[in-house]
């Protein structure tokens, strides 16, 4: 078989698996919205840094709350707007970004949360940061779109 006629079913394979994984990237950042406003904001408040609430004038709570905010409005944004995929993409990064400082605070001060609760799962996650970047630029084409 030539590879012209491989290529129409491999770029299939790879346009699908792009959109599961942005609608799992929505589902995931909505799971994790929910956990800020509710069951999980007493452990989401623990990953605040004491910097954080001063740089931003906010409390703990508050911080927390507006992180589950975004988190819904990204997560609705990468399946409502298809024409702002790119940008929604950027989007999502620019936040796992922000939130790193959370993680290394956690993980630095030896803080428990939800599934969170050993040195070793606290430095785990550190290293989910960055996947969790790549995994919204490729899911929106970000990263193969350079402009």
């Amino acid at each position: 078989m030539s590879r012209r006629m491989l290529r129409p079913k491999q770029q299939g394979k790879a346009s699908g698996a792009r959109p599961a994984a942005r609608w799992a990237l929505a589902a995931a950042l909505t799971a994790t919205g929910v956990g800020h406003l509710t069951w999980g904001r007493r452990g989401f408040r623990i990953t605040v840094p004491d910097w954080a609430t001063r740089l931003l004038r906010l409390d703990k709570d508050a911080i927390v709350v507006a992180s589950g905010v975004v988190e819904l409005a990204l997560a609705a944004a990468l399946v409502a707007l298809p024409k702002e995929r790119t940008r929604v993409g950027w989007a999502v990064a620019a936040f796992f970004v922000a939130v790193f400082p959370g993680n290394v605070h956690q993980w630095r001060t030896g803080r428990s949360a939800p599934m969170l609760d050993t040195d070793r799962r606290r430095l785990i996650r550190l290293f989910l940061q960055p996947l969790l970047v790549l995994w919204a630029l490729w899911s929106t084409g970000s990263r193969s779109r350079r402009r």
